[in-house]
């Protein structure tokens, strides 16, 4: 059973008042000071933010206690030093962004205005492959389900203060970046490597961990990562996006193994596709990846149960996704979770303090 592992990216902020605070590098060194074991925090792009990854996991079970242990370890190291984190994609709040002092993000912040403003938190999912051929493969298969992952995370409807009008302005902000966003099929390892290596030859990227495709391969682990979630609000959201990836990256290695062509569509369906997912959510209606027309939301994650059934059945993770969707769609993202604070307490502060509560639950 392939393993999966995931990376959550967790907003710190004032228990008080909402605001976000520049606290990682304290968190970081209390982590570090405290925990005897692995460190399983890293410092991030924004000095407003801490990231964890996860180790490799084949039951989901075991992946949601790692997820909620992790989440529960940065709260305790966070509130030590008067601070909470929340798992927010973007803050509610007003908030200009302070960058880490490494060489590294000096330099993106000297190469890109964007980073002066553009405070987003992600969750990104690796599904272990066998191979570069076979994650090349499963990278060109699943391009046209990405869109749905990003709708059912979506978690990140205001900014600076105001409602977009989007569930994911996350994933609009993050389209920002020069190499981020749908890519069409690479068709082999080497036509991967050799775009790639084209991109960082422009000079306008640094290196290979600065090529932010929605789907690749990662530079560190013989896995496929996938790039296109918000932070999830609740810790099984997060377990539902993870295992809905690994049966996407199953379902299409096993097309591949069978010599099954990939789904062609273009690079401008896919970014109209992850343009109506970070719109609507699960409120509307989406385009359904295997004919790129509007369908209602519900319609649409059921296709994708029904695209990786046989997958999620054979690691026994069926039943857990149906209801997993079931109890999403009727709950709603956290996008939804966020809009229904804001119209119960009218303060945005609260809706950030009502969020921290959510992420430790």
């Amino acid at each position: 059973m392939r393993t999966v592992g995931v990376e959550e990216e967790l907003l710190l902020v004032d228990p008080e008042s909402g605001d976000p605070r520049a606290m990682s590098a304290a968190v970081l060194a209390r982590a570090a000071a405290q925990d005897t074991g692995e460190q399983v925090f890293e410092k991030e792009l924004h000095e407003q933010m801490v990231e964890f990854a996860t180790h490799p996991q084949a039951d989901m079970g075991d992946l949601r206690a790692e997820i909620v242990r992790c989440r529960r370890e940065a709260a305790r190291h966070a509130s030590g030093l008067g601070c909470a984190v929340a798992a927010l994609a973007t803050s509610p709040l007003p908030v200009s962004p302070s960058v880490g002092v490494n060489a590294r993000y000096r330099w993106m912040a000297e190469q890109y205005d964007i980073t002066s403003r553009q405070l987003v938190c992600g969750c990104h999912v690796h599904v272990c492959v066998e191979s570069d051929e076979e994650g090349v493969a499963v990278v060109d298969r699943l391009r046209p389900w990405l869109s749905v992952l990003s709708a059912l995370s979506a978690n990140s409807p205001f900014w600076q203060g105001r409602d977009t009008g989007y569930s994911s302005y996350r994933s609009r902000v993050w389209q920002q970046w020069p190499s981020a966003g749908p890519t069409e099929a690479f068709g082999s390892a080497e036509g991967y490597h050799r775009r790639v290596a084209e991109m960082v030859a422009t000079g306008v990227i640094l290196d290979e961990a600065m090529v932010y495709f929605d789907a690749r391969l990662s530079e560190r682990y013989p896995t496929v990562e996938i790039r296109v979630a918000d932070v999830c609000l609740h810790a099984d959201t997060a377990v539902l996006v993870a295992l809905l990836a690994r049966g996407l990256v199953e379902t299409s290695a096993r097309e591949w193994r069978a010599g099954a062509a990939p789904a062609e569509p273009s690079v401008s369906l896919l970014r109209l596709a992850g343009w109506r997912a970070a719109r609507w959510g699960l409120t509307g209606r989406l385009l359904h990846p295997a004919v790129m027309r509007p369908a209602p939301a519900e319609e649409v994650v059921g296709a994708l149960l029904e695209h990786v059934g046989a997958a999620l059945a054979d690691s026994g993770d069926l039943e857990r996704a149906r209801e997993g969707c079931e109890r999403l769609l009727r709950r709603g993202n956290g996008a939804q979770v966020q809009r229904d604070l804001m119209e119960r307490t009218g303060s945005l502060r609260d809706v950030v303090t009502g969020c921290v509560r959510h992420t430790q639950e």
